[in-house]
């Protein structure tokens, strides 16, 4: 009951953030902000089709999306969520009772109750009592913007994937506990896989994710706290999700050259040959990851996130500055800690880290345990709690240099702390070490202010008619065969809106779509009206849309703007002290065009314009005024 009564919520939530009901069509489909806007245009694609079978044929043959390119969108984009959304509208025989934008959030939402139910079930498991679960969901609600994106970003793929992982992680709680019979065994075993190999489906980056995971679990392995056979298994479960996901994602390469891949299959190997190759797999699995081109983008990231490296490329320099991929900022822990998540959190932490590094080295140094749990060894004895802490350290310090990762690891700090605090092995662990004897209620006490009430009524109204403006004149007057250029987030929300073709996406995982963006960016970028005229007609492009907050942005990081990032890589500023590179001597084009003199003039012809955008026209032929 309580992940629908957070479905609920979220529903009532979303309806009085956007007077959802209220809207027309196309404002509802505006509120469908940032990257994720492109997957919903291809759920209304597939309602829309003659068949479904026709409409798969379309995603997986697309040559209506991107202009001069066919692509293959249920590969490039995972649209598995989609096609699962599609079917159940449409099998359910929903068409006559709830409108196809309902039915699709009504699922994200569903799935967010599943989230919320899989950390009350997991910290529950762990603590032995219920109000552990009821204080994990109240701290994941309490910390929302910090725990989930689903406020502004419905269709984002990790909201459709880590419900699944959530499952996953608690199913494998269970599984590893030392206690549990021979059928709930079974049952945990069965979960982790279907959850594992579902997750993997729903999110393109779910096997780094998985890595991660399999990493803890190695390390539990080698360490000796569960059974090695146990550990095994789950390397079986990984292999047999990610060729089965090579296969059903149409030859995803990226899953064969996973390190999930490298690291569970040496693993095995090392088992069935009945060597240590501990050592020898890291460097299998690192060769393997780091040469292939597929994780190119992520290894020149992490090289300029370690200051291995520097970097002028404008695709890694762009994904660094996004907010995901910065370090988290002061209030992300000012917000945590004003809702004493993070001081419980860290207690809890340092207690399971101390009883878990106390097992260790008795266990490292070939000593028998044969005490119960509470005993010598404490609760870092157990082998979930084990998992969990070596789990939660790994994504944490992978937060801390990656603000997206919050996502992930800060549900994971509401389940461990709600675990600690309300787990009476825990604190007995902790007295013992101390020579106290009771537990007090008064740690209770403290808890209570962090149950704040959730209020709906502050919420302001989304509206804007800029972009409404802007997508009701394309629908109205640009042909049909019209091309639209722009920047990626912008060509999403008008490819979802009013289904014209663009030139580029805001995808990143193909060299071809990256060069496009990089391409088309250029019209923030000092280059002269011929450059920019011949970049914009090689992709076929009839009109030109240039956003003011780009072009005249003022950000609050030097070197961040898309325009600083554009003369770095195009070596019109200088990049560092010693390095002589030139300046441009063409004005900035996004800037100049708006002047309406040649030579821009004789290649552009303004047609719309508001506070927000310009559209021009891209001309055909070119006239040449004085």
């Amino acid at each position: 009951q309580i992940g629908m009564m957070y479905a609920i919520y979220l529903s009532t939530y979303h309806e009085r953030k956007f007077w959802f009901s209220g809207r027309p069509e196309l404002e509802r489909e505006i509120t469908f902000q940032g990257d994720s806007a492109i997957y919903y245009s291809f759920y209304k694609e597939l309602l829309k089709a003659s068949s479904f079978k026709k409409g798969i044929h379309q995603l997986i043959h697309d040559n209506r999306t991107l202009s001069l390119k066919t692509i293959n969108t249920v590969r490039q984009m995972t649209l598995y969520p989609e096609l699962i959304a599609s079917i159940l509208y449409q099998a359910s025989g929903s068409e006559e009772v709830i409108e196809p934008v309902y039915f699709y959030i009504g699922i994200v939402f569903g799935l967010q109750g599943i989230y919320v139910t899989a950390l009350f079930v997991t910290s529950w498991l762990m603590s032995g009592t219920w109000l552990a679960g009821m204080l994990t969901v109240a701290w994941f609600i309490i910390n929302r913007a910090d725990t989930t994106r689903i406020d502004y970003s419905i269709p984002a793929r990790e909201n459709w994937a880590l419900p699944y992982f959530a499952c996953q992680v608690a199913a494998l709680t269970g599984y590893l506990k030392n206690n549990i019979n021979s059928s709930a065994e079974r049952f945990c075993y069965l979960l982790v896989s279907a959850s594992t190999y579902t997750f993997m489906m729903m999110w393109e980056y779910s096997h780094y994710l998985l890595f991660i995971q399999a990493v803890s679990l190695f390390l539990l392995d080698v360490i000796g706290f569960t059974q090695t056979e146990k550990v095994h298994e789950i390397y079986k479960i990984y292999l047999f999700s990610l060729f089965l996901g090579y296969v059903l994602q149409f030859e995803n390469t990226a899953l064969l050259v996973s390190p999930l891949l490298s690291l569970a299959a040496t693993a095995l190997l090392a088992k069935y040959l009945q060597v240590m190759l501990e050592a020898l797999f890291v460097v299998m699995h690192f060769s393997t990851f780091i040469s292939h081109k597929e994780n190119e983008n992520l290894i020149k990231v992490l090289e300029v996130k370690l200051g291995l490296n520097t970097n002028k490329n404008f695709t890694v320099n762009w994904l660094l500055c996004q907010e995901s991929l910065q370090t988290p900022s002061q209030d992300f822990f000012l917000r945590l800690t004003h809702s004493s998540l993070l001081p419980f959190y860290i207690l809890v932490l340092m207690i399971c880290l101390a009883s878990v590094g106390q097992a260790s080295f008795r266990k490292m140094s070939n000593k028998q345990v044969n005490e119960p749990t509470t005993h010598e060894g404490g609760i870092g004895e157990r082998p979930e709690v084990a998992y969990h802490i070596l789990h939660t350290v790994s994504l944490g310090l992978l937060s801390m240099m990656m603000e997206g990762m919050k996502y992930v690891w800060t549900p994971y700090v509401c389940m461990i702390a709600a675990f600690g605090v309300c787990s009476p092995e825990l604190w007995t662990t902790l007295f013992k070490w101390i020579r106290l004897k009771t537990v007090h209620p008064v740690l209770f006490v403290i808890c209570l202010p962090t149950v704040h009430s959730l209020e709906l009524s502050e919420l302001q109204e989304f509206y804007d008619p800029d972009t409404v403006g802007l997508m009701t004149w394309i629908k109205r007057q640009a042909p049909i065969a019209a091309v639209f250029a722009g920047s990626p987030q912008l060509m999403g929300v008008i490819r979802l809106c009013t289904g014209w073709m663009v030139t580029n996406l805001p995808l990143y995982n193909d060299d071809d779509l990256q060069k496009r963006n990089e391409n088309i960016f250029q019209i923030y970028s000092k280059r002269s009206a011929e450059d920019i005229y011949k970049i914009l007609t090689s992709y076929k492009a009839t009109y030109l849309v240039i956003e003011d907050s780009i072009c005249n942005e003022v950000g609050p990081m030097r070197g961040c703007r898309v325009k600083d990032l554009l003369d770095i890589a195009n070596g019109h500023v200088y990049y560092e002290e010693n390095d002589s590179s030139g300046y441009s001597k063409y004005g900035r084009f996004c800037q100049e065009i708006k002047m309406n003199y040649s030579p821009y003039v004789n290649y552009f012809t303004r047609v719309y314009w508001n506070r927000s955008y310009l559209v021009y026209k891209i001309n055909s032929i070119i006239s040449f005024q004085s």
